[in-house]
């Protein structure tokens, strides 16, 4: 009986041993575990390229970084590219002051709980001090604010999934020409005031950036400047393409027949402005990005028939 009552108090002991180590097992896993807070660890996993959907291009070939010294302290509102269809940014405030730029993000969703600027990887081993939460505003929508190094620069932000407890890699890209032109401390481009272009025809070189290089614009191009406004007339080397968007608009082509030619109006001369061209030609419509460029030193009036 005697031996009986020891084994059963071994057996105590043994027990109570494991789940002691089990304890500071679990202490032991670090300051950030989810057993010690109840909350989700942001140093958790980082989501692999099977778990995301393939991500998009955010730049183009023709974009050039814009910092902080070319532009004017304030407040602008400013367009973002996102390469995630699931972290998409509505409206974006870009803030500069003092040499520095940073991004007030306001999301299309409340699905993250930090992001981070720079990789998953980078986010996945940062300080939690370093990781930036989401302010909540009044309408219950989310923003996050980021530094911003450059824009027109593929950025990298990873984003935190509330629902997954994965970091995600994400890229995303300020667009520059969203700016107002008096954002910036040095002229971008001109306009017909500025080159000092009176009302009438004109013909001007014009090129183009984007897509998969194979379309072009006959060049010159026609340009009609009507009370210091100017629209182009331009002809695709194609006849495939059914609509154009400018500035939200959008424009149909002029003709039925031959390659497709709009009437668009021009941002400005000398710095690209961007639009979008609808396809035809692949197995479904499918709009691409182009910027166009005009170049105001190639400017020659059209003589009016007699």
């Amino acid at each position: 009986m005697r031996n009986r009552k020891l084994r059963h108090t071994g057996t105590a002991i043994v027990f109570v041993a494991v789940m002691l180590a089990g304890s500071m097992c679990i202490f032991a896993a670090g300051e950030r575990t989810t057993e010690t807070s109840g909350e989700q660890d942001p140093a958790g996993e980082i989501a692999s390229a099977s778990e995301m959907i393939e991500p998009e291009e955010v730049t183009e070939d023709w974009m050039v970084p814009v910092t902080a010294d070319e532009l004017k302290d304030g407040e602008y509102e400013i367009e973002v590219r996102s390469s995630s269809s699931m972290f998409q940014i509505p409206s974006c405030t870009l803030i500069v002051e003092d040499g520095i730029m940073r991004a007030v993000m306001t999301m299309g969703g409340t699905g993250y709980l930090y992001v981070y600027p720079g990789t998953a990887q980078e986010a996945a081993q940062a300080k939690e001090e370093d990781l930036i939460p989401p302010e909540e505003r009044e309408d219950g929508t989310h923003v996050f604010t980021i530094p911003v190094q450059a824009l027109d620069d593929e950025v990298d932000c990873a984003a935190f999934s509330r629902r997954k407890e994965k970091w995600y890699e994400r890229q995303l890209c300020f667009l520059a020409q969203s700016l107002p032109d008096e954002a910036f401390l040095k002229e971008r481009g001109s306009d017909a005031e500025k080159i000092g272009l009176e009302d009438g025809r004109y013909t001007v070189e014009v090129s183009i950036e984007g897509g998969s290089g194979r379309a072009f614009l006959q060049s010159p191009a026609e340009i009609v400047v009507t009370d210091g406004s100017v629209s182009a007339r331009i002809e695709w080397s194609s006849p495939n393409y059914d609509y154009m968007i400018v500035n939200g608009e959008k424009y149909l082509p002029l003709n039925t027949e031959g390659n497709s030619v709009f009437e668009i109006p021009a941002a400005a001369f000398d710095r690209p402005f961007t639009v979008l061209a609808d396809t035809t030609a692949m197995s479904r419509p499918y709009e691409i990005e182009y910027a166009i460029t005009l170049d105001s030193e190639t400017i020659q009036p059209v003589e009016e028939e007699p």
